[in-house]
């Protein structure tokens, strides 16, 4: 967590130059995750069970960039319901995993996003 502004003006400027590096295509979007870590707890006989064993639960993420939109079969550009800034929820299994400089992010496609958050 940011302690200053300095700090916080230097996470949104790296966020910035992610963004500009990475351009997705079509229906697709640049996703930062903000969910918890996922936490395992043991069972007695000393298996890790995961949390979401019990249910599955929508990530939550900050959409750093988005693709040009989703073409049409007769060829018109359909621009895509969100925005860089956007908070979101997406399906856990949907988006495509990718690195850079150390730090994970996510490119999912439209569909997989469940909903802005408000």
């Amino acid at each position: 967590m940011p302690t200053s502004l300095s700090e916080e003006f230097q996470i949104i400027n790296y966020q910035f130059s992610i963004a500009m590096n990475i351009k997705p295509l079509g229906d697709r979007v640049l996703i930062e995750s903000l969910s918890d870590e996922e936490k395992a707890k043991q069972s007695k006989g000393g298996i890790l069970i995961p949390d979401t064993a019990d249910k599955e639960k929508p990530q939550e993420g900050k959409v750093l960039a988005v693709g040009e939109g989703r073409r049409l079969e007769n060829g018109s550009l359909t621009p895509l319901s969100v925005k860089a800034g956007d908070k979101v929820l997406f399906s856990k299994y949907g988006p495509t995993e990718i690195k850079i400089d150390d730090k994970e992010y996510l490119i999912a496609k439209e569909e997989d996003i469940l909903a802005i958050i408000l």
